[in-house]
Parts: structure tokens; C-alpha cells; sequence
């Protein structure tokens, strides 16, 4: 066998190789949405604020996307007792980025939530980042760090091609574009991406100055429920409050 030959040959492979976990990814978007009819639309609340409890963490999921996608999660993470916030105003999260980390930003004000950690998905990350931003030029200090899971921090090329929120996530939009020149938030930033993410291009969810991690599975959702990747975001998540 050639070399050209051989090298289609590994392309087809991991072609094959890929097509399982992709299915299964979307597998977990039918289960995500049937979590909706069983859970409701409501989640949980929070366990109660104590004085010697692990720091707060807010969940924000991607675009259309509910807090369903990361029951798992939220379940990890209550289990290790941090008051867990999602908020159900996000609805499907298909406003655009401003709008909803302002949305968030007024829930952690409201209740006066300090020492945050945000878990968050896909746009989330965006979101997520959005708030860390204002937060820092405003003094606030409520929010300690994030872990973000398959964000696109660089954009996505084709989604100048896209229709409602999709084209929201274009390099060339303002809001990504200020989003990637705000990198002094950057350090306090866990950016993990899957090897192989249908959605985003190779590269778009690192950030310079951040801790940035490849997982070793394909898929942009099914990594949300998976135990391995779960237990790489609690170890990211203090237990404590930050003293600075």
C-alpha cells in the first residue's frame, strides 16, 4: 500500500471511529430533552448557603439548550454540597451573549452570591466569560473562576452562514472579537474541548493564558454526562473560598 493510500485509509478509520460517539452525542440531546418532561422546567433549588459551605456554582448551558444538559453535573456537584444555580430565565438561551450575562449577572447580585464558580457549556462559556469581564472592571468580586466546556472562544467561521443565534458565534462579530481581547480574565479560565468536536474548529476553545484541555472523546454534548470528564471539572471547582 502507498503512502497516499495508507493515509486515506487512516482518514476512513477514524472516519468509522468517530461516527459512534457522534451518534451517541446526539443520543444525549434526546435524552436532555426528555429530562424536560420528566424534571419540568424548574430546577432544583440550590442547597442552603452555610457558613462552612464549599463556594457557590452557577451552570449556564449553550444555546438552546436547558439546564437538562448538565443534570449530571449539578448532581456531582451538589453531591460534593455547593449550592448549585441554574436559572430558569436563560429559558432555551438563544438571546445574545450581552443580554444574558447581564441576565446572570443581576441573579448573582440579587443574591448576593460571592467566591462563584461558573460551569458552563458551548455559548455558555461566552456568557461566562462576558460576566467574568464586567465583573472584574466593576471591583464586584463575585465571580472566582470558570470551567468551560467546548466553548468556541475563537468564533466559528461558517457561522456567518447561520441563521438567529448561530451567526452570533462569527469571528468577525463584535462580541467575539472583544470577548478574545479581554485575556487578563483568561488566567482564571479551565477551557476543556473534546479531541473532536463536530461544531467547533480544532483551536477555537483554547485561550491564551488559560488552562487548556484536549479530552480524549469525540462529541460537543455526550462529554457533558460522561463520569470522566465530570470528575475533571470538580477537581477545578474549589472547596473552599478563595482568600484572595
Amino acid at each position: 500500500m502507498s503512502a497516499g493510500e495508507n493515509s486515506r485509509a487512516n482518514e476512513s478509520g477514524a472516519e468509522r471511529n468517530r461516527a459512534g460517539p457522534l451518534l451517541a452525542d446526539y443520543a444525549y440531546i434526546v435524552r436532555a430533552r426528555l429530562r424536560y418532561w420528566r424534571y419540568g422546567s424548574q430546577p432544583p433549588q440550590p442547597l442552603p448557603a452555610a457558613p462552612d459551605a464549599p463556594p457557590p456554582v452557577l451552570l449556564i448551558p449553550g444555546v438552546f439548550e436547558t439546564w437538562h444538559y448538565m443534570k449530571a453535573l449539578r448532581d456531582r456537584l451538589s453531591e460534593r454540597g455547593h449550592p448549585v444555580h441554574s436559572v430558569p430565565e436563560l429559558g432555551f438561551n438563544r438571546h445574545p451573549i450581552a443580554e444574558m450575562a447581564a441576565l446572570l449577572t443581576a441573579y448573582l447580585e440579587h443574591r448576593q452570591l460571592t467566591g462563584v464558580t461558573i460551569v458552563a457549556h458551548s455559548k455558555g462559556g461566552l456568557i461566562g466569560k462576558a460576566m467574568m469581564v464586567e465583573d472584574e472592571r466593576t471591583a464586584a468580586g463575585r465571580i472566582d473562576r470558570m470551567v468551560s466546556i467546548n466553548t468556541p472562544y475563537a468564533g466559528i467561521a461558517l457561522a456567518r452562514f447561520g441563521l438567529g443565534p448561530w451567526r452570533e458565534f462569527s469571528p468577525t462579530r463584535p462580541v467575539i472579537v472583544e470577548l478574545a481581547a479581554a485575556e487578563r480574565v483568561n488566567r482564571r479560565i479551565t477551557s476543556l474541548q473534546s479531541r473532536y468536536d463536530q461544531y467547533l474548529p480544532a483551536g477555537s476553545a483554547v485561550l491564551d493564558g488559560a488552562e487548556n484541555v484536549v479530552l480524549p472523546h469525540s462529541g460537543h454534548f455526550r462529554v457533558l454526562g460522561l463520569p470522566s470528564v465530570i470528575e475533571e471539572v470538580v477537581a477545578r471547582v474549589p472547596r473552599r473560598a478563595s482568600s484572595a
